[in-house]
């Protein structure tokens, strides 16, 4: 009897799990079924939950989130820096469409719906790319407009050189890296097609050459020597500033004449470089002249009214007149652009310093030729200060010119031109001894006055010098061995 229940069961236990199996079966070929109408379990297209769904159904959730690209044309020459605000064409101004459709069925007839099971443990999403279509010709006309015309030669098939104030020497060059337009348009679909929206011109194989005459090359090579020479290395170290030579000044070095030439159909006029009889370019020594003048007119500081920076605080305008400042040489400077500007060692691209001549010059050079070491006599304070690398050393009163007598000690921007000890200072009614003596400007000069009981204040206006600066005597020897030859003197009211 225990046998044949066991049995039962057993019997039982197999019904059941086959009843299951069966289940299952059943479930699992009904889902494949269901399947086969709509996308497999956990499909994900374009970040868009599929499954179940139809095609339809899909294509209108991805149109939903699909707007109408802006394409972006550049050119490696930097182009588009230039041209910002027309190198993009946005295609929903062309009647831009897509459709998913086909790329969606494509796909599900690709999926097996018996294998739906595969997806369970596996997210899978897809990328697709849809059917596109917009206004070709205003599309094209767009293209153009904003980038390929930058190309597109007013004359093709010539090549010329010419002087421009604003480029120097250049090349007008309708023979290289011609453009065919129809090609570089089909690459730009073919591109946008594949979701590609970001176009490097130049990057398309779109281009090609017209063959040059034996003349043509001729101009090639002289505006390659032309473009070596205007890119001159020299650069004049004026001190604090520095003055390249600039590729538009060098071009006008040299002497240029005016020709008519044919190439084709086409009667041109350009600018040709004069060559000797060696095929060496020839240099306008007039226009070398009126660089070197225009760099004297801004850098020469002799004889000019300064704008300085006080210790009182305020900026004065110190008058011209001076003993103190910088002279260009420039006859010596016309002499060396002369003989250097057309040598090869002045082109190499490695930039060249050259510290220029001159007549005269200050201790420092540049437009600030005072620098940050000098004596400065405030009149109107009656203060004497002295100033080494920047840090004031000295500070002192003292007593100036007698302005009621007319011998105030005039102003200007002076220099130290000599140093004596011991000396008899002279003029009309009087012989004065001295233990420091500096001469700044003529007979003017800075000295200890050990006659004097005090000094700064009004003094001067009413008991004032002779011209001189009087100083203490203790501080007349501190500044005497501080100060070198050379020093600028900085006088004012």
């Amino acid at each position: 009897m225990r046998k044949k229940e066991k049995t039962t069961v057993f019997k039982g236990f197999v019904i059941v799990v086959l009843l299951l199996l069966l289940l299952m079966f059943a479930g699992y070929f009904l889902l494949a079924l269901y399947y086969r109408s709509g996308f497999s379990l956990n499909t994900w297209i374009n970040g868009v939950y599929c499954t179940g769904k139809t095609v339809e159904e899909v294509n209108e959730e991805l149109l939903s989130q699909t707007e109408a690209p802006v394409v972006v044309f550049s050119l490696d020459s930097g182009w588009d820096a230039v041209y910002n605000d027309t190198n993009t064409v946005d295609l929903r101004e062309m009647g831009y469409e897509c459709d998913y459709r086909k790329a969606l069925r494509s796909y599900m007839e690709k999926q097996n719906p018996f294998l739906w099971v595969d997806n369970i443990l596996f997210h899978r999403n897809h990328e697709i790319r849809p059917d596109i279509t917009y206004d070709e010709a205003a599309f094209r006309e767009a293209f153009e407009q904003s980038c390929v015309l930058h190309y597109s030669q007013p004359i093709n098939g010539i090549y010329t050189i010419g002087l421009d104030e604003k480029t120097g020497w250049s090349a007008y060059d309708g023979l290289s890296h011609q453009i065919d337009l129809d090609r570089a348009f089909a690459l730009v679909k073919e591109s946008v097609a594949a979701g590609q929206y970001e176009i490097n011109i130049d990057s398309l194989d779109c281009f090609y050459d017209i063959p040059a005459t034996e003349e043509q090359e001729r101009l090639r090579a002289l505006a390659q020597r032309l473009d070596a020479f205007q890119r001159c290395d020299i650069v004049y170290d004026m001190g604090a500033e520095q003055v390249p030579l600039d590729p538009v000044q060098t071009a006008y070095f040299l002497q240029y004449e005016r020709k008519e030439v044919r190439q084709g159909q086409w009667e041109l006029a350009m600018e040709c470089p004069i060559l000797d009889a060696d095929g060496q370019f020839v240099l306008n020594e007039e226009a070398v002249r009126a660089f070197v003048a225009r760099l004297a007119e801004t850098y020469d500081t002799y004889g000019r009214e300064r704008e300085f920076l006080s210790t009182r605080g305020d900026t004065v305008t110190v008058p011209g007149g001076g003993t103190y400042g910088t002279t260009l040489d420039q006859e010596a400077e016309v002499s060396f652009l002369m003989e250097h500007l057309l040598s090869e060692e002045v082109h190499t691209g490695e930039p060249r310093l050259h510290t220029p001549a001159y007549e005269r010059q200050g201790l420092a050079r540049g437009l600030d030729d005072i620098g940050d070491t000098y004596i400065e006599v405030d009149m109107t304070e009656q203060k004497l200060y002295y100033y080494e690398d920047g840090e004031l050393l000295l500070e002192t009163d003292v007593v100036t010119g007698n302005t009621s007598r007319r011998m105030g000690t005039p102003q200007g921007v002076n220099y130290v031109y000599g140093k004596q000890r011991h000396r008899v200072l002279r003029g009309p009614g009087y012989a004065t001894p001295v233990d420091y003596w500096m001469p700044v400007r003529g007979n003017v000069g800075i000295h200890d006055a050990g006659w004097r009981d005090e000094f700064g204040g009004t003094i001067y206006q009413t008991n004032g010098s002779h011209g001189c600066v009087n100083t203490p005597p203790d501080k007349m020897a501190e500044l005497y061995d501080m100060v070198e030859v050379g020093t600028p003197v900085v006088m004012f009211y």
